[in-house]
């Protein structure tokens, strides 16, 4: 195990910036998972862990070591891709045994540390097989297998459940974290899919644009999110955002939108007149037929068996709720949304920052 610095890193191809100056601790034993849009730089940032892709500018260290200048087989990292990477005209048990014997192991020490991995991972069946004969899932395991074999310092996981089928994402999503709470091994674990970093990660990196919006807990993220493009980038559905501005009842705070005067927590840092973007979540939107609340039409109902998700115009702007009441209703029907001020997030129109709250005394 080790521990990953990365500071101040850049990448540049030509005149292309594809990386900002990226600054990030990662201790030892830690799994970080890089979450961020396509072409946001994950990826690359991976790459340039791992020694396959040079470092513009900033250093890049491993177990305190600088590894700018290493050659990607020096490192002790082991990298797996969403391709699997496994050599057709090996076994499983070659494949796995491949990079040991590469480093002239001794023969009884590679059919040890194979056997451990095939046990771990639920491919001792398979070792005489060829990879063209197992399953998709299976494959993966392999890869996995000729990973941990190695005893690196760092995992690198690059999308590795992308050409997998849903069922099997979720049954590897849970076999590599109970992996990592087995083997306690750093791991970095890029992926585009927020559900993955969700329930994988001790913390999620968001990423966009070559910079990284923010770092934190899966939770942290999700509860706290340091602006716009976190709060609407994390989370299924996506949280409801209104556009308004702050007014003043009597009793005190409202949010104004549409000349509709929604409550709003008392200790947000914001004054009267003040262009603000309002957010909640599905989840944390109390959906009825009648009384108070938001109007709106419903567009689309979507029940998942546990909740249902739906969808309803206010004027020409779509929102959502998540509601476990089985609730009567069908496209067209009226409907009244009202969020639960608790749960209320409010960024600056123009910034796009969070706007915080005053820290309570005491």
């Amino acid at each position: 195990m080790a521990s990953v610095t990365i500071s101040d890193a850049i990448k540049k191809y030509g005149a292309l910036q594809v990386l900002h100056g990226i600054n990030l601790d990662i201790r030892n034993g830690q799994f970080i998972v890089l979450l961020g849009p396509s072409g946001c730089g994950k990826s690359t940032l991976l790459r340039m862990i791992a020694g396959l892709e040079e470092v513009t500018a900033g250093e890049i260290s491993i177990g305190g070591s600088k590894m700018n200048d290493v050659h990607p087989k020096d490192r002790n990292i082991a990298m797996v891709f969403q391709n699997y990477a496994l050599y057709a005209h090996m076994s499983v048990r070659e494949n796995m045994a491949f990079s040991m014997r590469l480093k002239k192991v001794d023969k009884s020490k590679i059919a040890e540390r194979v056997g451990w991995a095939a046990k771990i991972l639920s491919l001792e069946p398979f070792l005489d097989r060829m990879p063209r004969e197992l399953s998709g899932g299976q494959r993966q395991r392999v890869a996995m297998g000729r990973a941990i074999v190695r005893n690196p310092d760092v995992f690198l996981f690059d999308e590795p459940l992308s050409n997998l089928d849903a069922k099997l994402r979720v049954q590897m999503r849970t076999e590599i974290k109970e992996l990592h709470q087995n083997l306690k091994t750093t791991t970095i674990y890029v992926t585009h899919d927020q559900i993955e970093a969700m329930t994988m990660a001790d913390v999620v990196v968001i990423m966009r644009d070559g910079n990284i919006e923010q770092v934190g807990s899966p939770l942290e993220v999700y509860d706290n999110p340091a602006n716009l493009f976190v709060a609407e980038f994390i989370g299924s559905p996506g949280m409801n955002i209104l556009e308004g501005t702050i007014g003043e009842d009597s009793v005190g705070k409202t949010f104004d939108f549409h000349g509709f005067s929604m409550p709003l927590p008392q200790d947000f840092k914001v004054h009267a007149g003040q262009n603000v973007l309002y957010g909640i979540r599905p989840e944390h939107v109390i959906t009825s037929t009648s009384g108070a609340g938001l109007q709106a039409t419903v567009k689309v109902v979507e029940p998942t068996g546990p909740e249902t998700h739906i969808y309803a115009d206010h004027g020409d702007m779509e929102l959502c709720s998540v509601s476990r009441e089985r609730l009567a209703l069908s496209p067209q029907s009226e409907v009244r949304f009202l969020p639960d001020i608790d749960f209320v997030h409010l960024f600056d129109a123009k910034t796009k920052i969070a706007i915080l709250k005053s820290q309570s005394a005491g």
